[in-house]
């Protein structure tokens, strides 16, 4: 039976492919992908509105392939073929005349197989009218500042080879701030599908607190190693750096990646990292810029063992190895690391003495082969004696190799996971999270 379409994007999406391929010559090869979006937008600073406004956009970028060569441009979709099938066949003509001009492309990926999906995920999110009552209230007498995002995100893919997929999906993302009279800030992110008035109150409520522990002197600490427990903000922010040379096949093979070590049995993982690609929540399309579909889920490290990498198929097709249908830059597009025991409501206890770090600030690597990563701390860190808040700290910066705080000093995970919510916008509004525990370390690195 022929679904719905469920936006005017999707209908002339279909109608933009249907018209393109017959204009295909010879053995030109072809792929159209669209990103569009309608979304609510509500900037405030202070707990008042600065910026509100509805944003509807769309871009499709054409990729056309041909003896080996590749060419690409993106040219925006207003959801209506009239206006948009003009512009897609110049478009097509432009970079068929630049095509020749190319080098030839020993890796190139022509599109291939017939997989085809459509995802659909309603949401119950804040009419447009009701952001601001429903936000900012809540907010009254407090100095705060923050974005709001909600509404429909769409991802589509089609090829010459028959392949089709649509993603759309109702979020919404709730980033804010609130600050001290001094300048110091807790974040808090409130995000999903479903607006909730109780889970937003929560979510302020444990901001709040940490704002009143911020009202005292900030305390100095000397570097050193300090026993430490990292809220999910932070653990997200670590687990997003194997995206940058660790998980990807094609860094290991270049002997760049972060995991090296790990993969040559050199240097062991804790037993309780269990890292896992998992898009049972729907955040993110299984599909990729290739067209293929991911699997539900993909085992990447099991019990500190890497058991999977993030292969694409230019990778595969360069070194002749299976892919695992990965995005072309092998990063990590809906990531889980597995819950451990730690009861949420024993944290400080079993911290007993050392450092909470909310958030971090400027990761990088600083010895990408040793997995030495460097960063620094930011929002709501405090010192804790005796499993009791005692002081805000200034700012520490941390160089720690995750062969450390993923290995022998790892001592525990907490039972629960959470959602740490993209929450970028620039452009168009990022999709996914990262869903991850906090976790306590022994022995963390502090070096000034």
């Amino acid at each position: 039976m022929k679904q719905t379409p469920s936006s005017p994007f999707e209908t002339t999406f279909h109608q933009l492919t249907d018209a393109l391929l017959p204009q295909l010559q010879g053995e030109e090869s072809a792929k159209l992908t669209l990103t569009a979006e309608i979304s609510q937008f509500t900037r405030f600073n202070r707990a008042k509105v600065r910026q509100t406004g509805q944003v509807t956009s769309g871009d499709i970028a054409l990729t056309l392939m041909a003896q080996g060569r590749t060419v690409e441009a993106t040219l925006p979709c207003t959801g209506d073929k009239a206006t948009d099938w003009p512009l897609l066949f110049a478009t097509l003509t432009d970079l068929r005349a630049e095509l020749p001009a190319l080098p030839e492309d020993p890796y190139q990926v022509l599109p291939t197989g017939d997989a085809t999906s459509r995802e659909v995920y309603r949401g119950t999110l804040l009419p447009p009218d009701q952001a601001v009552p429903q936000v900012l209230p809540a907010l009254a007498g407090l100095d705060a500042a923050g974005l709001y995002a909600g509404g429909t995100a769409i991802r589509a893919y089609a090829d010459s080879a028959g392949q089709r997929h649509w993603f759309e999906t109702e979020t919404f993302t709730l980033d804010y701030s609130l600050f001290t009279p001094d300048g110091q800030a807790v974040k808090g992110t409130y995000a999903g599908r479903a607006w909730e008035d109780a889970a937003y109150g929560e979510s302020l409520t444990q901001a709040k607190h940490l704002l009143n522990q911020m009202s005292g002197p900030r305390k100095a600490l000397a570097r050193g190693q300090y026993r430490t427990y990292l809220a999910p903000a932070a653990v997200a922010d670590l687990v997003n750096m194997l995206s940058w040379g660790g998980i990807g096949e094609a860094a290991l093979r270049r002997s760049g990646s972060a995991l090296g070590p790990l993969q040559r049995g050199d240097r062991p993982l804790s037993p309780l990292v269990h890292l896992t690609e998992d898009f049972s929540q729907g955040q993110t399309p299984r599909f990729n810029g290739y067209g293929e579909l991911a699997p539900t889920t993909l085992p990447l490290i099991e019990a500190g063992r890497l058991v999977n990498t993030l292969v694409s198929a230019r990778t595969a097709k360069e070194y002749g190895i299976p892919s695992t249908y990965a995005a072309a830059g092998e990063y990590l597009r809906s990531p889980l690391l597995a819950p451990g025991t730690l009861p949420s409501t024993d944290i400080l206890t079993a911290l007993d003495t050392g450092l909470y770090v909310s958030n971090l600030h400027y990761l990088n690597w600083s010895d990408r082969p040793q997995g030495r990563v460097t960063g620094m701390t930011r929002y709501a860190c405090f010192w804790v004696e005796r499993g009791q808040i005692i002081a805000p700290i200034e700012n520490l910066r941390f160089d720690e190799s995750l062969y450390n705080f993923w290995g022998a000093n790892l001592e525990a995970l907490t039972q629960d996971t959470t959602l740490i919510p993209e929450v970028g916008s620039y452009g168009y509004r990022d999709l996914g999270g990262t869903q991850v525990p906090g976790m306590l370390v022994r022995d963390f690195a502090y070096t000034l």
